[in-house]
């Protein structure tokens, strides 16, 4: 039980080690921890304590489907971070989802309406529509922030909650890894969810959000990690298909086609393109395979070669330097949501205690503040 609380808790054995010291001799049942120090070592693990003394580990499972893993293989035992975030997203969407209700509004009409047999063209240009993302307001867009923006707003104006964080909650030191989710989505047909790890790269989050808003017009709901170079062979059949809606929503192959330039150099074209559509380069690599520039072997070979330059990039994209703490909160939580809760608990209808744990704040001070706030969001 100690070493599955070491497992879940994702700490480094150093940490653990200068911690409790007398942690291996725990292992071997030399020394028997006190009480307290085993109260202690619980809470440094988030493992509740009644846990330690069961019998034999818990298994726990994704409470959402899982595509995380090809069909042939093991599912992916999944991190306390990912459980929590999902746990999280539940209980707001089921709070929202009720606000929505009670404030008269119908179902969402984007939900489920497409189904695999759909055309990938066809349903992405569907979507297209319905955010207002044509070629047009695209070119106004200057950067890969403001494009992922100008998405979440839209995404907004659709009722479907667009949530992105890095961290657990509102806890800053725990960090959500992209190596193992890169977002999921939630379906509900009044308040569908979609959830993006904000400590991916902007380039990453926005091919996240459209692939996940495949996966709200397919409603089908379930958490991914699955990259634009996975075309074919083991994946789930949903993953496939959301990769190729999100691939087109992005990147329309008929535009990519009288874009490219072929007697262009070909890493100073890649670069271009990238710019020109606001999607990773990592993206560009697949379209360009669509579009039939190179076979598949060429595709991985590039694709492990542009991944492998981008080592390190990716967590370090996401630091800052703190910023301004209710743009950030509003941020992760979604500005529909955040001015939701605070108006239903400033009328009364939601206990600020159920306020304070839906936005992951701890006392008043910071409600009130963040209420005379919400309007310049």
């Amino acid at each position: 039980m100690l070493d599955w609380a070491c497992r879940r808790g994702g700490l480094d054995d150093e940490v653990l080690l200068r911690d409790f010291p007398k942690l291996p001799q725990w292992k071997t049942q030399e020394v028997q921890p006190t009480l307290k120090q085993l109260e202690q070592f619980a809470q440094k693990n988030h493992v509740p304590l009644g846990m330690l003394f069961l019998p034999s580990p818990p298994v726990e499972i994704v409470p959402i489907h899982d595509f995380r893993t090809m069909q042939s293989a093991e599912v992916i035992e999944p991190s306390r971070d990912l459980l929590e975030t999902i746990y999280q997203c539940q209980q707001q969407q089921d709070w929202y989802g009720s606000y929505l209700r009670d404030s008269g509004f119908e179902e969402n009409p984007f939900v489920g309406v497409v189904t695999l047999e759909s055309d990938v063209i066809e349903v992405a240009d569907y979507i297209r529509t319905a955010l207002g993302f044509d070629w047009k307001s695209r070119q106004s867009i200057s950067t890969w922030q403001e494009t992922l923006r100008f998405l979440i707003d839209q995404v907004g104006g659709l009722n479907i909650l667009v949530m992105v964080s890095g961290i657990v909650g509102g806890n800053t030191h725990r960090a959500l890894d992209p190596q193992e989710f890169r977002g999921f989505a939630l379906v509900d047909p009044v308040a569908p969810l979609i959830f993006i790890n904000g400590k991916d790269t902007k380039a990453a989050q926005i091919f996240t959000l459209a692939h996940e808003l495949a996966h709200i017009w397919l409603g089908a709901e379930g958490v991914s990690n699955l990259q634009a170079i996975d075309v074919n062979g083991d994946q789930e059949q949903i993953e496939v298909w959301c990769n190729q809606v999100a691939a087109e929503l992005l990147v329309p192959i008929g535009h990519l086609k009288a874009e490219f330039n072929r007697t262009a150099g070909f890493a100073d074209e890649l670069n271009r393109l990238a710019k020109v559509y606001k999607v990773s380069t990592l993206v560009m690599l697949r379209r360009l395979y669509d579009l039939g520039v190179y076979g598949y072997p060429e595709l991985k070979r590039l694709y492990q070669e542009k991944l492998s330059n981008l080592e390190g990039f990716m967590g370090n994209q996401s630091k800052s330097g703190g910023g301004d703490f209710y743009r950030t909160l509003v941020a992760r939580k979604n500005k529909y949501f955040v001015r939701a809760v605070v108006s239903s608990a400033l009328e009364g209808k939601t206990l600020f205690r159920d306020a304070f744990k839906l936005l992951s704040i701890k006392n008043a001070n910071t409600f009130f503040e963040l209420a005379n706030q919400i309007g310049e969001f």
